[in-house]
């Protein structure tokens, strides 16, 4: 067992400055850090996910400050809960650091998470901390509702909506890869990319509207996929209303990386938009119709007058 003064407590001290005085006082939280579990009090029906970000895999410290990977990780995992449509209410934080990994270069990490949990209104309640051969993060979040969105509840005849903008993180990405940082439309992208936020609001407001939503993390036609497949329906893009909704801004992203917009948009992930279907009756002023949902299986995209598959996106084991 590490002494009072190793670095281990050292670090979780640490940790806990940063962490501990919003988990002593968040809705919900019966007890917080400081004990061997915390403890958690709700009506509704508890929503639990957990996301893991490993460098080399889903993050390069050459495009990233330790804050923006601390920042990005709870992000990705707060848009699980938006896409349940839930509220979110704590979350554990599991932390494995490699040789090296300065307290600093730890206080850094933890600024970014301890951000982002404030404007997720989530507090970090515990977790774990590790030493490991590589940086890594794993986010557990949990939420509530009283009925949650599921992704496998789209009907036939529903409208597909999107919320949300897609395609800037993979622009900015893509642009980082080129080593392309010049123009007001791609460094918005590489900021996007740096830091995205989960539509926690916007998916608390499909509450009561939306049958089913997903959220899109691995790419829009990818998502669309999990969400056709758990439905048991057909999801059908169209091709001029996607590209009405696509930002000014990742258009012009795309003219300066000389690559079409539709397919970056469709391919790229790591927006935490929301893609939801519903009633077109029910359907929110500020959620754009980009398809529908129809018998069958897939995703397609319909372009003048003629129909095509959409192949999946990102893939974590190819």
């Amino acid at each position: 067992m590490p002494s009072a003064k190793s670095p281990e407590f050292r670090r979780i001290a640490l940790i806990e400055r940063w962490l501990r005085p919003r988990s002593a006082k968040a809705r919900g939280i019966r007890l917080g850090i400081g004990d061997d579990a915390a403890v958690l009090h709700t009506k509704d029906p508890l929503i639990w996910t957990v996301d893991s970000q490993f460098e080399g895999v889903h993050f390069d410290r050459r495009w990233l400050s330790l804050a923006d990977v601390g920042y990005r990780a709870f992000q990705a995992a707060a848009s699980d809960v938006a896409a349940m449509g839930a509220d979110p209410l704590a979350a554990l934080s599991s932390l494995a650091l490699p040789s090296g990994f300065t307290d600093s270069e730890l206080e850094r990490l933890i600024k970014g998470q301890a951000e982002a949990a404030a404007l997720c209104e989530c507090p970090v309640i515990g977790g774990n901390l590790t030493k490991a051969t590589e940086l890594s993060l794993t986010t557990t979040l949990v939420g509530s509702a009283k009925k949650p969105l599921l992704r496998s509840a789209a009907k036939v005849g529903d409208e597909l909506w999107l919320v949300g903008e897609v395609g800037l993180a993979a622009a900015g990405l893509l642009a980082l890869q080129r080593g392309v940082r010049r123009g007001a439309a791609i460094r918005a992208c590489i900021a996007r990319w740096q830091r995205p936020r989960a539509l926690l609001d916007e998916g608390r407001r499909l509450r009561g509207k939306a049958r089913s939503a997903i959220d899109i993390s691995d790419g829009l036609a990818g998502d669309a996929k999990h969400l056709a497949e758990a439905s048991r329906v057909r999801v059908v893009f169209a091709a001029e209303a996607l590209e009405r909704a696509l930002s000014p801004v990742f258009v012009a992203a795309c003219a300066a990386l000389g690559v079409e917009p539709l397919s970056l948009a469709l391919q790229g992930g790591e927006d935490y938009a929301l893609l939801a279907t519903g009633p077109a009756r029910r359907r929110p002023s500020w959620a754009r119709p980009v398809g529908c949902v129809q018998a069958g299986a897939g995703v397609w995209l319909e372009q003048h007058g003629k129909r095509q598959r959409v192949g999946s996106s990102f893939d974590h084991f190819l």
